[in-house]
């Protein structure tokens, strides 16, 4: 006997594969061109980039905000998920730290600060529970290399979302062809900077993801 609910749930039709392919190429091409030139592009941009027509992009995102809302959550669980793992794959906390760093990179982590500002509304109850796994997981990698004696202790989580930000987006509107090819490079020596014992002593104060969130 069928009751009402597997009536209902058989009701519910199945994404066909090739329009969720679809849809995972337009968040991809969202996610490298709004890195590239800001939550302002075009969409019809986005959907050149996709490989899709307009018609496509909008069946799956009905607005802008959609479309961004989509690729900030793409991009948070994806990098939050990476952390997760360095941290349970690595003994050495500081080589955790650096996997962590390269990787977010290539997940494209410098959408985020264009896009968490303005009119976006970055509280939405779909981004909150991302953000703060993505937030405790990144404050772990540090703690856990702090303790470690491995990374220095003048800098805080802000510092290191901040740099991530700056080095992994181009530099407005800089003629510079292919710059992403350098990204990892400038890094690395980001890191070597974060090593214990410091080198240098820091001006001002450590950045903190309060001052993030409140422009401070």
């Amino acid at each position: 006997m069928t009751t009402a609910a597997e009536s209902d749930t058989r009701r519910v039709p199945r994404p066909r594969a090739d329009a969720l392919r679809n849809r995972e190429r337009i968040v991809a091409a969202a996610r490298e061109i709004l890195v590239e030139s800001g939550p302002d592009v075009p969409l019809d941009e986005i959907a050149r980039r996709a490989g899709v027509g307009n018609a496509t992009l909008y069946r799956h995102f009905p607005d802008r905000s959609a479309l961004i809302l989509d690729v900030v959550h793409s991009v948070m669980a994806r990098t939050a998920d990476q952390a997760e793992r360095f941290a349970a794959e690595e003994s050495d906390a500081f080589v955790a730290l650096s996997r962590f760093v390269h990787a977010a990179a290539d997940e494209r982590i410098g959408a985020l600060c264009p896009l968490l500002s303005g009119s976006f509304n970055s509280e939405l109850p779909q981004l909150h529970a991302e953000r703060e796994r993505l937030e405790l997981a990144v404050e772990g990698l540090m703690e856990q290399a702090r303790v470690a004696g491995r990374l220095r202790t003048d800098v805080a989580v802000g510092d290191l979302m901040v740099a991530l930000s700056q080095l992994t987006r181009p530099l407005p509107g800089t003629g510079c062809l292919n710059i992403d090819r350098f990204t990892h490079r400038h890094l690395q020596l980001f890191l070597d900077g974060l090593e214990a014992p410091a080198r240098s002593e820091l001006p001002g104060a450590a950045a903190t993801l309060e001052d993030l969130r409140h422009g401070r």
